[in-house]
């Protein structure tokens, strides 16, 4: 009996087993096929981000007027082309440039790391092609052509006039400015029948508003080491460009900018820079 009564006993605890659900596969399997592709994905940067911009509605990142080509790259960062020319603007490595040209020129307005960036120079730059630099800039670039406030050089063919770019009041603390005058440049740039300047880091100079014959402004207007838009605006009313790209925004609205000039002969053209 006791035979039996074991022998009853197997044989159900076998049909149990044989009718049960097969077991789950192994579920940290799953994980572990996820771990290598979200340990690929990038963390969060723990570099606070930057102000929000508000007002960039602009979709196109490039412009023409004339025979002059105006492609928006980041921030203070851009490219212009002019007959089969070249010529980037503060090149830095934050920037997409994956469909950018290769530089015939390159221009550096001033030693601030989103003006100057010596491994975004080297990559956007032909080879022996000419950087122009303040004097400030020039230990931090290969082979740079310097040029002050006030002189007009000629190089890769291009007429190029350094104007003064600086603070009147704002600075990070009372009796200091962000940018003193002759360190940096601004450029006027002669493109055939057409003026372009590029402002860089300033305010509104008595430089700036003496300018004549300008086609192309790139003005700035981010606080507080420029100008707010209502001062860019006033200032750009003194030298009357026929066309204005503001840059170098982050954090204000170019909207602002429009609207405080219009009703003057001053066509404002928003691309898209953030």
């Amino acid at each position: 009996m006791r035979t039996v009564a074991s022998f009853i006993f197997t044989s159900a605890m076998f049909l149990m087993l044989a009718c049960a659900p097969p077991p789950a596969e192994n579920q940290n399997a799953a994980a572990a096929v996820a771990s290598p592709a979200q340990s690929a994905t990038p963390q969060p940067s723990a570099t606070p981000q930057q102000p929000a911009t508000p007002g960039a509605a602009a979709t196109q990142a490039a412009s023409e007027v004339g025979d002059v080509r105006v492609t928006a790259i980041t921030h203070a960062s851009f490219q212009i082309e002019y007959g089969g020319r070249v010529i980037h603007v503060d090149p830095t490595s934050p920037g997409d440039y994956s469909a950018a040209r290769q530089a015939d020129l390159v221009l550096v307005t001033d030693i601030h790391q989103d003006h100057l960036d010596p491994a975004a120079i080297a990559k956007v730059r032909k080879a022996g092609a000419p950087v122009v630099a303040p004097a400030a800039a020039a230990d931090k670039i290969e082979s740079p052509t310097v040029i002050a406030n006030g002189e007009t050089k000629s190089v890769a063919g291009i007429s190029i006039e350094a104007v003064p770019m600086y603070n009147l009041q704002r600075g990070p603390a009372p009796g200091q400015l962000f940018h003193t005058k002759g360190r940096g440049n601004g450029y006027v740039l002669t493109l055939g029948a057409r003026r372009v300047y590029i402002a860089g880091d300033t305010e509104c100079t008595d430089e700036m508003r003496a300018l004549k014959g300008i086609d192309v402004a790139f003005v700035p207007m981010n606080l507080p080491y420029t100008m707010p838009p209502a001062e860019a605006a006033a200032c750009v009313k003194a030298f009357k460009p026929k066309v204005v790209f503001p840059y170098h925004y982050r954090g204000q609205n170019p909207e602002e900018f429009r609207e405080a000039v219009r009703g003057e002969p001053i066509e404002v053209r928003l691309l898209k820079w953030y």
